[in-house]
């Protein structure tokens, strides 16, 4: 799949990274951006990046009514390389779809359509074999 890389897409991507897994490895970054990433490139969602992160109830931090403004300068560097990584397609090969941190337990996680496929830090990974 590829995503064209433009200011928008990247702001989106990275955004969705830093308010998600700031406090994870790269790897777990990663992840997080594969998951974006990989709904862009269902059928299931939005086919863009930024609708696939604004879309309703998908991403916490686009609900929660604080700053979308980066704060933390040092984790935002990190974020933004690891979406530019992502979109020129250096991943790590994941087909994850969904994920959540492992002190929540959504009631999607225990649908028959979901597949484990594991951890990476504090976020655990699905697949969707619908998606």
């Amino acid at each position: 799949m590829t995503v064209s890389l433009t200011a928008a897409t990247l702001m989106c991507l990275a955004q969705n990274i830093y308010f998600e897994a700031r406090n994870q490895s790269p790897d777990g970054q990663m992840m997080v951006a594969e998951v974006t990433l990989n709904r862009v490139a269902s059928q299931q969602y939005p086919d863009n990046v930024c609708d696939v992160v604004w879309q309703r109830k998908q991403f916490s931090w686009t609900q929660d009514g604080k700053s979308d403004t980066p704060l933390e300068g040092a984790a935002w560097e990190l974020a933004q390389e690891v979406a530019k990584e992502a979109l020129s397609g250096k991943t790590l090969g994941s087909s994850a779809t969904h994920y959540h941190a492992t002190y929540t337990s959504p009631k999607w996680a225990s649908s028959k359509r979901m597949k484990k496929l594991g951890q990476v830090g504090t976020h655990i990974f699905y697949k969707d074999t619908k998606a």
